[in-house]
């Protein structure tokens, strides 16, 4: 019995918090954008506190000072990321001249990281979804779960983990 053919890979979805892990993951979207002639989106969630921190923050301003804080935090936090992850992209087209990469489209989202990164991937009907992975103790996997396996659990799609390299790989 054959194998079904590898679908190509058009659109690439890249997760990131904006750690060094994530930044390191980039580099892996750039290469197979280059390689497969595949678009980028890129998608940035603000995950936002706990219930309980807010309604202690909504408690000690009041309802009205605490929605104008909440919306300016939110329009000011994606401000800021849309513009790092802007400067980032930029930094990769500097390293990788002879690698040309088309970043399509930059998302900041608010809410649970999991359900943006999988609700995002099928609304733009992403090929691929790569993210870093800060690769912990097998413990604190289990105990915690982090973002990356509970995507890998969840999604229908392939998901590439990229690991940062030990010192001295």
């Amino acid at each position: 019995m054959m194998a079904p053919p590898v679908p190509e890979i058009q659109r690439i979805l890249y997760a990131t918090d904006l750690s060094e892990h994530a930044r390191h993951a980039f580099d892996y979207a750039v290469m197979l954008a280059h390689r497969f002639g595949a678009e980028i989106i890129v998608l940035h969630v603000l995950e936002d506190p706990s219930p309980f921190a807010w309604s202690l923050v909504e408690e000690t301003l009041g309802s009205e000072r605490f929605l104008e804080i909440k919306a300016l935090r939110k329009t000011r936090a994606a401000t800021l990321i849309r513009e790092r992850l802007q400067r980032l992209c930029e930094e990769a087209k500097d390293r990788y001249r002879d690698c040309p990469f088309v970043v399509k489209e930059i998302f900041v989202k608010t809410g649970h990281p999991v359900d943006q990164i999988l609700r995002l991937a099928e609304e733009k009907d992403a090929d691929l979804i790569v993210m870093g992975s800060r690769g912990q103790s097998v413990l604190a996997d289990i105990t915690m779960g982090s973002t990356s396996r509970r995507v890998l659990r969840r999604c229908k799609r392939p998901v590439l983990i990229v690991r940062l390299p030990e010192a001295g790989e």
